[in-house]
């Protein structure tokens, strides 16, 4: 017994590295099976479209993790991995995707990015939107917060890429896709932008519709600038088109005529109702200003700058908002320059007669009416007078020789007074001047062509 058990001792610590030997050849001879199971597995799931997709193998048993689109993919992702060859077992632990109820996608802008969120249906859906995104908005940061959901309509794509068209042509704004209603807010880049976004929504899948769109058009603005230094008056901004350029363009050149029109205006859609009726007195106002800016913000109009004197600023305050169309809002923020150094009578003619080479007093036709054109004028040939307070001054008034002599006299006497009463409405004294009217009889020109008469029809400043 004793010789059994010496023999079995010493026997089995040589079986120890038996079983070693033995368990390591099984564990080497299964990792490269287990390596080949899981390579041709996720070889079978390449033409399946899953989400969170991980294979595990334990022997020739298969561990199939992920979450599918629809059952049809869900069953055929496991089916895929069954038939691989060596596989004994699947264990499935594979899910469907959630749905979204409803189905809600979105694209948002602010200052810094664009975000996409909500819900895409598929991976590649998912890739296309945020590569849409980039090439649609340039250097735009695009975010991604996305998620994948099933419960997509149909042509969800195709409806999602066209609303990111859309948010480039946003300043801020969310687009918003619940099921195939859309809901659209926010501030358009530019003007006639939003027009845009709406002709482009007509295009939207079959079975996709508007539920509320709510984008905002930029300010429409329209902007003047009369510089003295320069001698220049620059207008910038919008007009609603071509022919109100054009008009507003050949307005300000009777307003300002001393100043060269620098035009940088251009014709753009969603010009509030009135706009030229507002501008056109508004540039009038301005034209009285020795410096002043001019904007016009939808229907707000803010006038500020230098009157030439102080009658001028009241008249300017009180009279800026009455001829504009209702609905409009104004404000004038105008001072008064400070008074130039008086000169001697002969400085002041030739002052007088600076004025009247570049511009003529201007009055309604056949009648003593100022016409608004002249006012800027006025207020010039009022301050110059101011500059020669001991000088008498004859104000002159001439016509053309058509019609009556008799009629043609008193219609220049008329105006003449006008002018006068102007200057004494400013402020000046009247016993300073003296109203005359010499008809059609001291011509500067011929009266046999258009041009003559026009010269003829005119106020001269005599100083006395």
């Amino acid at each position: 017994m004793h010789g059994l058990f010496r023999w079995s001792s010493k026997w089995w610590p040589g079986v120890i590295p038996l079983v070693v030997f033995w368990a390591f050849a099984a564990w080497t001879s299964t990792i490269p099976l287990e390596t080949d199971l899981a390579a041709r597995s996720n070889a079978a799931l390449k033409d399946t479209v899953l989400d969170k997709q991980r294979i595990s193998v334990l022997g020739r048993d298969v561990g199939l993790s992920a979450e599918a689109f629809s059952e049809e993919g869900r069953l055929h992702a496991v089916g895929s991995v069954a038939a691989v060859p060596g596989v004994r077992l699947v264990n499935d632990n594979t899910r469907l995707v959630p749905e979204a109820k409803p189905f809600v996608w979105s694209a948002e802008r602010d200052v810094a990015r664009v975000t996409l969120g909500g819900s895409a249906p598929l991976p590649a859906s998912k890739t296309r939107l945020l590569e849409t995104a980039r090439n649609a908005l340039g250097g735009v940061e695009v975010a991604d917060q996305m998620s994948l959901a099933r419960g997509a309509p149909p042509r969800f794509d195709n409806a999602a890429a066209l609303l990111i068209d859309q948010i480039a042509k946003l300043k801020d704004g969310k687009i918003t896709l619940s099921d195939t209603k859309v809901s659209l807010a926010g501030m358009a880049r530019e003007l006639g932008g939003r027009e845009a976004i709406a002709a482009a929504l007509r295009n939207l899948p079959e079975g996709f519709s508007v539920a509320a769109n709510d984008i905002k058009a930029p300010p429409y603005v329209f902007q003047a600038y009369k510089d003295p230094v320069a001698s220049t008056l620059t207008l910038t901004g919008n007009v609603p088109d071509n022919n109100v350029h054009a008009a507003l363009v050949a307005n300000a050149g009777r307003k300002f005529f001393s100043e060269k029109v620098v035009d940088n205006l251009k014709a753009s859609v969603g010009a509030p109702a009135g706009f030229a009726q507002a501008v056109v007195p508004a540039l009038g106002a301005l034209s009285r200003l020795s410096t002043g800016t001019l904007v016009v913000s939808d229907r707000e109009v803010k006038l500020s700058g230098d009157a030439l004197y102080d009658a001028a600023a009241q008249q300017i305050r009180a009279g800026l908002g009455k001829d504009f169309p209702q609905g409009w809002q104004f404000k004038a923020e105008i001072s008064v320059k400070p008074q130039p150094s008086a000169v001697d009578a002969t400085v002041c003619q030739q002052l007088f007669a600076d004025l009247l080479t570049k511009a003529r007093i201007r009055f309604e036709s056949g009648s003593a009416e100022l016409s608004q054109d002249s006012l800027g004028l006025l207020d010039r040939l009022t301050e110059t007078a101011m500059r020669c307070p001991n000088a008498n001054i004859e104000i002159a008034g001439h016509t053309d020789a058509d019609g009556d002599p008799a009629a043609n006299q008193a219609l220049s006497e008329k105006r003449a007074q006008t002018v006068m009463d102007f200057l004494v409405r400013a402020g000046l004294p009247a016993n300073r001047f003296t109203a005359v009217g010499y008809g059609a009889s001291q011509p500067l020109a011929g009266n046999d062509t258009d041009e003559g008469k026009a010269q003829n029809r005119r106020i001269d400043f005599v100083v006395k």
